[in-house]
């Protein structure tokens, strides 16, 4: 079934209409970004970060208000997919150096009550671990599994049968998670994910993330400048400017907008940017090989009259090929969970305005570029 066949719109002609939408999402988008800024996630900010998900609905001004009082600095506490959800950053990746005291007291009360005949020593620390040896070895499993149940990380030390060691980890995220589960007991949780960056990888990695963005821009200017002629590669390039800062200010627009759509800047989304430059391209390179195969065979027609059919003879592969894609992303937004929402969110707007712009932006371009300097585009 063929759809949208032999059609003749006049895309060009309504040119000036998609020239003022993109003006308006470009103006609102860079003030958004401009005074509002937009939101990183941890792994640019670097801290720690952990999701949690509760058997029953939780009150996060409750949470907020109690886990602002354990001593770790500010708390960052939000909803994270639904009424279920939490959300809790840190900007800290250590625990405190005077609230480490009573972590251990902490970790040692639940060893004195659930295995009181038990005598323990420490014999070794590290900023994010302890080290503990037990005067009975075949109590190190029981301890280890009522510890991790008690929200800490605990391992045995080694494998071996006399192994009498265990290591306890202390980080935030463990403090934050025990101390949860003594405030709120009848509703228990499960970790969704849990991360802790430094603020020097963050750096790094908010770095690196520019850096691949712009060289995969330059690589394509590169690369569709000898393709076709460089005023095609200057109008794909613009093509993807507009695309990737659009869909960035709306990252900033929507954020603390709309419930469920607080968007951050992480590392699935930056790949979603660049998976979207890479589709978007590739509309635009499929609209310009027949722009470039219109002009050899009309070449007394008018620049404007082949990108017009160029790109209806496009339009069927164009719209079905979204279409496609839109569905599968889709799927991958609505029901892929909090997680991946920034990634499938991305590709989403994404793979509309980049269809958009592939059409109303790159080849236009061409044609104002060829109007102004009024010289023929021939190959």
């Amino acid at each position: 079934m063929r759809i949208f066949e032999n059609t003749n719109f006049d895309f060009l002609g309504k040119r000036k209409i998609a020239y003022i939408v993109s003006g308006v999402l470009l103006v609102f988008g860079l003030l958004s970004l401009l005074f509002k800024g937009i939101e990183f996630g941890i792994d640019f900010k670097g801290g720690t970060e952990i999701a949690l998900e509760f058997e029953k609905p939780i009150e996060v001004g409750d949470a907020r208000d109690y886990l602002g009082g354990l001593g770790l600095g500010n708390i960052e506490v939000k909803t994270f997919g639904g009424e279920t959800g939490l959300l809790i950053r840190s900007e800290l990746q250590e625990i405190p150096a005077d609230l480490f005291p009573s972590v251990l007291e902490r970790v040692e009360t639940l060893i004195s009550k659930n295995f009181p005949d038990l005598t323990y020593q420490i014999t070794d620390t590290t900023s994010s671990s302890v080290t503990y040896s037990i005067s009975d070895p075949l109590l190190v499993g029981p301890l280890t599994d009522k510890l991790t149940n008690s929200g800490f990380q605990a391992i045995r030390f080694n494998q071996e049968e006399n192994n009498s060691k265990l290591i306890v980890r202390v980080g935030i995220a463990d403090w934050i998670q025990e101390n949860l589960l003594e405030y709120m007991p009848d509703n228990k949780f499960k970790v969704l994910k849990e991360d802790n960056v430094g603020p020097k990888v963050g750096g790094e990695l908010k770095r690196d993330a520019t850096i691949a963005v712009l060289l995969a821009l330059v690589v394509m200017l590169i690369y569709l400048g000898f393709r076709f002629k460089f005023v095609f590669a200057l109008g794909a390039v613009a093509a993807l400017f507009h695309d990737v800062l659009i869909t960035l200010g709306i990252f900033s627009i929507l954020y603390n907008v709309i419930p469920g759509l607080n968007l951050e800047i992480s590392v699935n989304v930056v790949a979603a940017f660049l998976t979207l430059v890479g589709y978007s391209i590739n509309d635009t390179v499929i609209v310009f090989d027949r722009i470039r195969e219109n002009i050899k065979i009309h070449k007394t027609a008018p620049l404007e009259d082949n990108i017009n059919k160029a790109i209806n003879k496009t339009i069927p592969r164009t719209i079905i090929t979204s279409l496609t894609t839109l569905i599968v992303v889709a799927v991958l937004l609505f029901f892929g969970g909090e997680v991946l929402r920034g990634f499938a969110f991305t590709l989403f707007f994404g793979v509309v305005i980049g269809t958009y712009s592939s059409i109303f932006v790159a080849s236009p371009f061409v044609l104002e570029y060829a109007s102004k300097v009024k010289k023929n585009i021939q190959f």
